[in-house]
């Protein structure tokens, strides 16, 4: 069934009156897009911020008649309409297309990240089962392949993992089949702590082998081996702090730093490691380095 799709050209002022006059006149969804490619990195807390430049898009039922929607529009809102598209877009299966656009993902030498609707392309390697959703790191993005493929050249065996910001899960699961001993994640998010379980259960990973827990709620623990793909100011302020969670001689792994910002977090952790030269993909950076 074909679909009839409206898009606004719109500033963040007047989104939330757009949004509502949309969903007024019918609009069974709404989203928002950036119209610029222009990247939100650390939102305040609490705040849905949106670009300078949006585009919102509407999609309502075939039937519906444009001129209609449009003098309605203008009518709720008591204004002009801002630049505007009206277009007819084909339906298709979203779920196939999506699923076919995930396929396996090598990091390193040994490390693949495969969908569970794939077969593993090389069986005897080591293949971390994951699945796209809420995701909180699949790989895909820059700062995760840069902890994986870090991870992937580490011997860990018999090492203790911490991940600090665990999410999905990924990097101490990716642990614990590169050959880690034993894992512990944090995350604030609950919903995070949860994917975690989950993967870590599709991939035959006992719980006592990968516990999970909020942040108050982790025990006291000194690690072989951390890693945290968070954001660069988390990192920065928390730095005596994961410092302090690295035994001597332990290793640390840190991402979700704009290249920008590398410099600044490097030097949060100067003090107590020695660090590698900095890693860069993509716009962003990884810094690693071993205790002192």
């Amino acid at each position: 069934m074909p679909w009839l799709q409206v898009r606004l050209a719109i500033s963040p002022e007047q989104a939330e009156t757009y949004e509502d006059a949309l969903l007024e006149v019918g609009a069974v969804s709404v989203t928002f897009m950036d119209a610029e490619d222009q990247p939100i990195f650390e939102p305040d807390l609490n705040t849905t911020p949106l670009w300078s430049h949006t585009h919102l898009l509407a999609l309502f039922e075939a039937d519906a008649q444009p001129e209609h929607v449009l003098a309605h529009l203008q009518l709720l809102t008591g204004a002009e309409l801002p630049e505007h598209q009206v277009e007819v877009v084909e339906d298709q299966d979203w779920e196939r297309s999506w699923m076919d656009n995930f396929q396996p993902m090598r990091f390193g030498q040994r490390l693949w990240i495969v969908p569970s609707w794939h077969a593993a392309p090389e069986p005897d390697a080591v293949n971390l089962l994951l699945d796209p959703g809420l995701a909180f790191g699949t790989g895909t993005h820059p700062t995760t392949a840069l902890c994986l493929e870090w991870l992937d050249g580490q011997d860990l065996k018999d090492c203790e993992v911490l991940d600090f910001g665990c999410g999905s899960g990924i990097l101490a699961i990716a642990s614990l089949l590169l050959g880690a001993r034993h894992a512990i994640g944090t995350d604030i998010d609950v919903q995070a702590l949860e994917a975690s379980r989950d993967n870590a259960g599709r991939n035959g990973i006992a719980e006592e082998r990968f516990p999970v827990y909020l942040p108050e709620d982790m025990p006291a623990i000194q690690a072989d081996v951390l890693v945290a793909n968070i954001l660069a100011g988390p990192l920065v302020s928390l730095a005596p702090q994961l410092s302090g969670l690295v035994k001597p001689g332990g290793r640390l792994a840190l991402s979700g730093i704009l290249a920008e910002q590398g410099e600044e977090v490097a030097a949060a952790y100067a003090t107590d490691f020695d660090l590698d030269p900095i890693a860069v993909r993509e716009g962003w950076v990884r810094i690693s380095g071993r205790r002192r």
